[in-house]
């Protein structure tokens, strides 16, 4: 058995021979389509392997937020641009996707498809696995699949890349994907920059203690790296021949071409020698050969850069860039003669395209980064030979990372869609353009407003440049209008007519900050299972951002992972944007990452989010049933004031907001005031659901020994006849079975008086609370709250500010009205259907199918 001399692969010698996984050196050369990775924070990934150099993830690492590729930070720069291709870019548009296979970190207990014996292994990088349809294999068993994929099990759920089109050109992907940019800047200086740690041995001082036969060298590979200070550290033995120190500098840097066509320079910078390691007294045999002979013995240079040298001819790969041909490129000879011009006459006819006008055709130069795809049109006169030892100057690895194609000289028409958001409320289009030009100096020529959405203090531009495009991008984040933040997002467009007829894409909505952050994971896992580009992080935007792009879909879900205020935030801008939609009545989905999380409950989808994997969450999603929930309106109107000592209020104008589960009036309101303010003043504590109960409990037991008197304060008007109070200290409307994580606030004793409650049939239920007594044995199951009213319009008036809240979100309430009434239409909600009886199968029909059962999920 022996190891690659590049990326440290394992194979034993009879194996070598059916050995399908490519060595990093030359995996570049086997990617399809050239799509740069999105990289997030730095991590710990346990049991994890890096797709450069196959070593174990010890260290904080990296991951793809797009697709399932984790590297070491120095690693980063020789990753191939390998991520999956989500969307469609004017340049490459395919109708027909392949498996995109990824090696290794498969779960445990994963299954061949084709063998069905296990593929995995905890101990090193084995087995692929296709990061569209999930399906898991060998190396070697794969070739046995079907090229073309299906998306899987998931497949009418996934927004397919086809189907989206975006020009990404001066947006990262970043912000292609509208993920926050902190993360960026731990990656260092530069684009692919790398960290100075040893990428090829234990620490220079380690190894100075183990043996002091050997030495650090600092190896550059290019004049890109000396600008940037940035280098490569290998160990080698203080005798060594300057050939033997070539070829381990070449292999750090993944380069697996001739080592005669390099040589070594040395590099005594007085900016490198000063955090060089400490020089030693004997000398090298690499310097007295790079000076021409023997000569005194002095120590040999510790710093380094790689030189390739002048080439008399090269071969070199043209591929048929966005041409339906039936070769994946063509090899051609290359001298020192040989422009770009005359490249494309001697290779349109390998092409199939001799009868064409060269004159329509162009080399592009396309520099496949781990992190930005570059694109460069070459000049007709430009040498290519001259061309690539230009690029070898900068780096000798990235002629391995270019590629040249053959492209039709059609022009991409440029159109950047901009979502502006923190606008003022309620202006028209005119208006709105007009106060954009004011703040931002918008170029009206190629600028022009598409949509408004004046509820929500929101724009959309379509600019047909791209650099202006970029200009107010970047000038919108640092916006400042009547002191709220503007911010702004890169939306793409969503082909409708192309979608399969069979295909009702999720929307996924994610509030990282619910679920004691659980979020920041569950953000990545959709991305990966989905299309990222239907996934959405609420704190970017929110929620209008998703509806939008969804506009056109004539038939989509949403699933919202977050608390009751979430999922009310998500029902409420949806009612907003319902008349734009074309889809205005999209099915809801649950997956609870809140607190008390009543609406989940009720759906069956349980209370609260538990780890559980989230392509059983969007299965289930799938699988779910539609019900119809109620939806209710209520007007807060703080102008009728009995005294003048409230002039301050008087001044409050009247809003309205959207209920789904319930309103409280007195206690509970002050008791979720007091939490949230907790939670405002020391967010990292709040991250779990259990701490968060014992602050309600504390909270509550401060407030045990109120007296009652809100019976005094309010007046209730039920369908226009008032209603007496008895003596409490809370009221609460309730739309749902569930309150107060879980308790059944109204009972279930039958009433003659009152219908029995339904979350469909348009009333609501009126119960009163006689304190934080009361309201623990509420949720203790020993008590019920006391049944006041029910009925579809209600009226009360506040003669004192009181705590208000609704779903969770609470407030202050000024003195004044609260008319509570029905909207329309109702909301369509996915209730999970209940579970099956778990039957023999295979592991990946069990996965499917042994789901958790949710707490109070009805038997």
């Amino acid at each position: 058995m022996g190891p690659s001399q590049a990326c440290n692969f394992m194979s034993h010698e009879k194996c070598l021979k059916q050995v399908k996984t490519p060595c990093t050196s030359v995996a570049p050369s086997l990617v399809r389509v050239p799509v740069a990775h999105c990289f997030g924070s730095r991590g710990l990934y346990k049991r994890k392997f890096c797709g450069v150099c196959r070593k174990g993830l010890e260290v904080p690492a990296l991951r793809c937020e797009v697709c399932e590729l984790h590297v070491h930070p120095d690693c980063v720069p020789f990753a191939c641009s390998d991520c999956r291709q989500c969307h469609q870019d004017g340049h490459q548009d395919h109708d027909m996707y392949l498996h995109h296979w990824r090696e290794g970190n498969l779960p445990s207990g994963a299954r061949c498809e084709v063998c069905k014996k296990s593929c995995s292994s905890s101990d090193v990088l084995a087995g692929v696995r296709c990061e569209w349809c999930g399906a898991q294999a060998h190396s070697v068993c794969c070739a046995v699949l079907g090229p073309e994929c299906s998306f899987g099990r998931l497949r009418s759920m996934v927004l397919p890349p086809a189907c989206v089109r975006l020009l990404s050109r001066n947006f990262s992907k970043l912000h292609c994907f509208r993920i926050p940019e902190t993360a960026a800047l731990e990656l260092g200086n530069g684009e692919d920059g790398v960290d100075g740690s040893v990428a090829t041995g234990p620490s220079r001082e380690a190894l100075a203690a183990l043996d002091s036969s050997k030495q650090t060298l600092k190896i550059f590979d290019g004049n890109d790296a000396m600008r940037r200070n940035q280098f490569r550290l290998v160990t080698v033995p203080r005798l060594a021949r300057s050939q033997e120190v070539l070829e381990v500098a070449l292999r750090a840097y993944y380069v697996n071409e001739d080592p005669g066509d390099f040589e070594l320079q040395a590099l005594p910078l007085p900016s490198l020698a000063s955090d060089a390691p400490e020089k030693t007294g004997s000398g090298g045999t690499a310097e007295e050969e790079a000076s021409g002979g023997p000569g005194t013995r002095e120590p040999m240079p510790e710093a380094w850069v790689i030189r390739a040298l002048p080439r008399a001819q090269e071969v070199l790969k043209i591929y048929p860039g966005w041409l339906k041909v039936g070769v994946a490129y063509v090899s051609i000879r290359v001298t020192p003669q040989s422009t770009a011009q005359a490249v494309v006459l001697e290779v349109l006819p390998l092409f199939g395209r001799q009868t064409e006008d060269p004159e329509n055709f162009q080399l592009i130069e396309v520099l496949m980064g781990s992190r930005q795809v570059q694109r460069t049109v070459l000049e007709g006169e430009e040498l290519l030979l001259h061309r690539l030892l230009d690029i070898r100057q900068t780096s000798v690895r990235q002629v391995s990372q270019t590629r040249f194609y053959v492209t039709e000289n059609r022009a991409v028409a440029p159109h950047v869609s901009l979502l502006v958001s923190g606008l003022p409320l309620g202006l028209s289009p005119q208006e709105y353009s007009s106060l954009l030009h004011e703040a931002m100096a918008t170029k009206a020529a190629v600028v022009s407003v598409s949509h408004v959405y004046s509820s929500q203090g929101a724009v959309v531009l379509d600019v047909t440049c791209f650099a202006e495009a970029e200009r107010l991008y970047m000038l919108v984040r640092d916006t400042t209008l009547h002191g709220r933040p503007l911010t702004a997002l890169v939306l793409p467009e969503v082909l409708h007519t192309k979608l399969p007829p069979d295909c009702s894409p999720v929307l996924v909505f994610v509030n990282p900050k619910s679920g004691g952050l659980k979020g920041r994971d569950l953000l990545c896992s959709f991305r990966k299972l989905l299309n990222p580009h239907q996934v959405f992080e609420l704190t970017n935007g929110g929620p209008l951002p998703g509806f939008h792009l969804f506009s056109q879909v004539p038939c989509f879900r949403v699933l919202v992972c977050g608390g009751d205020g979430t999922v009310g935030w998500v029902l409420t801008t949806l009612e907003e944007t319902r008349h734009h939609l074309a889809c205005p009545e999209p099915s809801v989905a649950i997956l609870p990452l809140g607190t008390g999380n009543d609406l989940g409950r009720v759906l069956r989808w349980g209370a609260g989010y538990n780890g559980e994997d989230p392509f059983s969450v969007l299965v289930s999603v799938d699988e779910a049933d539609s019900v119809l929930v109620d939806r209710w309106t209520i007007l807060l109107d703080a102008h009728e004031m009995g005294s003048a000592e409230n002039k301050a209020a008087d001044l409050e104008p009247p809003k309205i907001v959207q209920m789904s589960n319930y309103c409280g009036i007195g206690i509970d309101a002050e008791l979720s005031l007091d939490f949230h303010q907790a939670r405002e003043e020391e967010p990292g504590k709040f991250t779990s659901r259990f701490h968060n109960k014992g602050v309600y409990v504390r909270v509550g037991l401060q407030k045990i020994s109120r007296s009652r008197g809100l019976h005094k304060e309010v007046r209730l008007q039920v369908e226009q006849q008032e209603v007496e109070l008895p003596s409490i200290e809370g009221l609460i409307f309730i739309n749902i079975p569930s309150w107060g994580s879980g308790a059944d606030l109204w009972g279930s004793d039958s009433d003659s008086r009152f219908e029995k409650p339904r979350m469909d049939d348009g009333l609501l239920e009126v119960v009163g609370v006689t304190g934080v007594v009361h309201m623990g044995q509420v949720q203790g199951g020993l008590r019920s709250g006391i049944r006041i009213a029910q009925g579809s319009y209600f009226r009360v008036t506040l003669f004192k500010a009181t705590p208000v809240q609704v779903d969770g979100e609470p407030w202050i309430q000024a003195p004044g009205h609260m008319i509570i009434s029905a909207a329309g239409p109702k909301v369509h909600m996915l209730r999970k259907a209940k579970q099956k009886p778990r039957k023999a199968g295979t592991v990946r029909e069990a996965h499917v199918d042994a789901l958790p059962a949710p707490e109070g999920d009805p038997k």
